[in-house]
């Protein structure tokens, strides 16, 4: 789709994970020559995609609806991943595939940034609930390190503090911005003004994951700051080929 991007860091950091990634445009789903359900994963990339014209992933999320809305609600019924990342992310808003609720469609949306700009830079976030693809990945630190790149990742909720509850109890917030301790904070530590300084969402059963920050451009610990091993990036990308792989 026209504007996209970081699809070849992914493509890579699945690949390095054990997958088998393969390239999918939306003209070959709109043409039947590829159907989602013939894949194990669903990764929609970042970018701008269509402009971020009506709204940040309107315009993909309309076109992929048209062309394969039935295959994605059966893909994601079967539980096999999906993942959005940033304007991926907002694409699966956009389809209803996040929050995943009923009870919540139209309650939550992503918007611009507090600041008013364009945001790209390291930050630091924390697991914020057990979820089924992620297991047992991201114990052990308080804060991982991982880039953001975008200028509408603030999730905003209608009825904030008692959609904010609904979603933590139901397990659909997955991480949140934190400071260099694990400690949640205001900007710069969180990025863009995510009310509870939400990150990433999950469905309820947590095979759909959207989340703001790149896991694909931090897959190596040299590519952080503190050089940790593991990184977050292969923390994530491995966690869901392992998953994809164990249905």
């Amino acid at each position: 789709m026209e504007g996209t991007n970081c699809e070849y860091e992914a493509f890579e950091s699945f690949r390095r994970s054990g997958a088998k990634p393969e390239y999918v445009h939306i003209k070959q789903l709109e043409d039947r020559r590829k159907k989602l359900t013939d894949f194990d994963i669903i990764f929609f990339p970042g970018g701008f995609s269509a402009g971020d014209y009506v709204r940040a992933g309107a315009i993909f999320a309309a076109r992929v609806k048209a062309a394969s809305g039935r295959d994605i609600s059966e893909f994601n019924d079967s539980h096999r991943p999906i993942i959005g990342v940033c304007n991926g992310f907002q694409v699966m808003v956009e389809l209803g595939l996040l929050p995943g609720e009923s009870r919540l469609e139209k309650r939550v949306t992503l918007t611009f940034n507090s600041s008013g700009r364009f945001e790209c830079r390291k930050v630091f976030v924390r697991i914020a609930t057990r979820n089924r693809m992620i297991g047992s990945a991201y114990v052990g630190r308080n804060a991982w390190e991982i880039p953001v790149a975008h200028s509408e990742g603030r999730i905003v909720l209608d009825y904030p503090e008692s959609t904010f509850n609904y979603l933590s109890d139901g397990g659909n917030i997955l991480f949140q911005y934190v400071d260099p301790e694990g400690n949640p904070a205001g900007y710069p530590w969180n990025p863009n003004g995510s009310y509870g300084n939400i990150a990433a969402l999950s469905n309820s059963y947590g095979n759909s994951i959207g989340l703001m920050p790149h896991p694909e451009r931090i897959y190596y610990a040299y590519q952080a700051a503190e050089k940790l091993e593991p990184a977050a990036g292969k923390q994530f990308f491995d966690a869901i080929v392992a998953y994809s792989k164990s249905l």
